[in-house]
């Protein structure tokens, strides 16, 4: 789907373009203190609310003229068409010519979703049935392991969107989970990852779930494998014993079968979704044994009310397209080059990890759609951490360092655990917020130097403490971190990866750049693990680095 303002597909040649470069030299010099003063009003109406989520843009670096210019930015691009086209099933994942159908993991029963003349609707709300049977006999003890003991323990192994999504759901939402039923997660075939979960865990009532859509995924296989030799060593049992402590989330019915899984509990997932895209799949069968089957729907309902906001909502008022066009507008327009997302929220601690998947593995492409090179940066780095624990950390360099750094400030007004201050006056989720709008305050706002001089402060040391403020956030609040909350939260990410991807003109939904990686390490094995000695290596760096391993390993150089 080609942009429909130019012959060539380049955004940057455009009229919306070139009129939001203008405004931003015009625009350049002003500062957020200028903006309120001006437009008192900005801190109550750029506001935009979808479900649960009230969402404050008015400290960023913009005025209402130019959210006009990104939306007409948006319109030339295409937004909406390829929006709905992605609805509609259609296509859109050209270079494996595939539909982009995650929301129809979430969509209700009724209406049909069609893709390729198949009603996906049917086949989702098939699949989540089965999940649901399955969980509900773990979560009431009644599925037994080999020994005839029930599950205590899940462990789900898998990697890159089979493990962070699940992964950070699941300590999201931890005060949902069900007592006694503790889940794991493992993902880097780095044995440190098996080994340390694993210890402590009772092999009679240890669950692994592998997630693999191929059933062929290198890191998840070699792991599976170590874990079922822990399994069977730990039991003093055979293969015999392999059915009642593993199943897979996969669709290789025969490789499934050939590790010893029965088929019967194998739950499955389409090629259209993507890994990142696909914790409310099956992919998210622990986060179900963990929470139960109706607080997995919630969490569902979560991710489908966004989407239907993002499906309907005018582009100005339309959260994904307004926070993926401002992302933008930075990345484009400022050089910003990454993004901060800082939830105060000790339970999102893994929410930052998570959107780096999806956002840099969706967005970091240097060609568009039609396989010409991009003439925009794409691609924002995502990074964060939680509050206030990054106040202490690099909060500094936001404050007073030379980069332009955006941040998302994620917050709660209940908190899903609470205590009284140290003077027993106050509530710790008070003191945690007030530095979540303090810090967006200074940040916006700043402190001058004539106000620092008027405190008295020394005139050597006035400049060390200018705080420039004109650095921009938005804050993301919530009443309370619930399973549908979650899901609205990922679904805003999701689509404001979509908007961005649709502006730049470029594939959000392949990831070419992970699999030569993954070919190489292939080939690399036996050269590095062979007793014989290697054969000569193309560059010099990589033949020195591997003779190095094999000498510090006691093989043939």
């Amino acid at each position: 789907m080609s942009n429909p303002t130019t012959s060539d597909g380049d955004i940057t040649a455009t009229p919306a373009w070139q009129a939001l470069l203008a405004h931003h030299t015009h625009l350049e010099g002003t500062r957020l203190r200028d903006l309120f003063a001006s437009d008192p009003a900005r801190g109550t109406e750029l506001v935009v609310r979808v479900g649960d989520l009230y969402i404050d843009y008015s400290k960023h670096r913009v005025t209402r003229e130019t959210i006009d210019l990104l939306a007409d930015l948006a319109r030339g691009a295409g937004v909406t068409e390829r929006r709905d086209a992605m609805f509609a099933g259609r296509h859109i994942n050209s270079t494996e010519d595939r539909a982009v159908q995650h929301t129809a993991l979430r969509a209700p029963a009724s209406p049909d979703v069609t893709v390729d003349g198949q009603d996906v609707t049917a086949d989702v709300h098939e699949v989540l049935g089965r999940m649901g049977d399955f969980t509900d006999q773990v979560r009431s003890g009644e599925w037994k392991g080999f020994t005839g003991k029930a599950i205590t323990d899940v462990v789900n192994i898998g990697i890159g969107g089979s493990d962070l999504g699940p992964a950070m759901v699941y300590r999201a939402l931890r005060h949902y989970t069900q007592p006694g039923l503790r889940c794991h997660f493992v993902s880097n075939v780095d044995p440190a990852d098996l080994v340390s979960v694993t210890a402590g865990l009772d092999p009679e009532t240890t669950l692994f779930i592998v997630a693999s859509k191929t059933f062929g995924t290198l890191e998840t296989l070699t792991n599976a494998t170590a874990a079922k030799r822990w399994l069977l060593d730990g039991l003093g049992a055979g293969d015999e014993a392999v059915a009642r402590h593993f199943v897979a989330v996969s669709t290789n019915a025969e490789r499934v079968a050939a590790f010893g899984i029965d088929t019967a509990n194998m739950f499955g997932f389409w090629d259209w979704v993507g890994g990142r895209y696909s914790v409310d799949s099956a992919i998210g069968l622990s986060v179900m044994a963990a929470i139960g089957r109706g607080q997995f729907t919630e969490f569902l309902g979560g991710f489908h009310e966004v989407d239907e906001h993002f499906r309907t909502a005018p582009i100005e008022q339309n959260a994904p397209i307004l926070l993926g066009l401002i992302g933008l507008w930075y990345s484009d327009f400022f050089g910003a080059q990454s993004r901060a997302v800082l939830p105060y929220s000790n339970d999102l601690a893994r929410f930052p990890a998570y959107l780096q998947q999806l956002t840099m593995e969706s967005n970091g492409k240097s060609v568009r759609i039609d396989g010409t090179t991009v003439t925009a940066d794409t691609g924002e780095i995502f990074w964060g951490e939680p509050g206030t624990n990054g106040q202490h950390a690099f909060y500094q360099l936001l404050h007073q360092g030379t980069r332009l750094v955006p941040a998302d400030f994620i917050g709660f007004a209940e908190s899903t655990d609470d205590l009284p201050t140290a003077d027993g006056a106050g509530s710790m989720q008070d003191l945690l917020m007030s530095n979540l709008f303090a810090q967006t305050k200074v940040l916006a706002f700043g402190k001058t130097a004539d106000e620092i001089a008027a405190e008295g402060t020394d005139e050597a040391v006035v400049p060390h403490k200018v705080m420039p403020g004109n650095r921009p956030t938005t804050t993301i609040l919530a009443p309370k971190l619930t399973p549908s909350v979650v899901g609205q939260l990922i679904a805003l990410y999701e689509h404001q990866v979509f908007t961005e991807a649709a502006v730049w003109g470029i594939n959000a939904f392949d990831q070419w750049g992970v699999e030569l990686g993954k070919a190489q390490a292939n080939q690399l094995l036996p050269v590095i693990a062979d007793a014989k000695a290697p054969t000569v290596q193309e560059d010099s760096s990589t033949e020195a680095e591997i003779r190095w391993y094999r000498t510090q390993r006691g093989r043939a150089v």
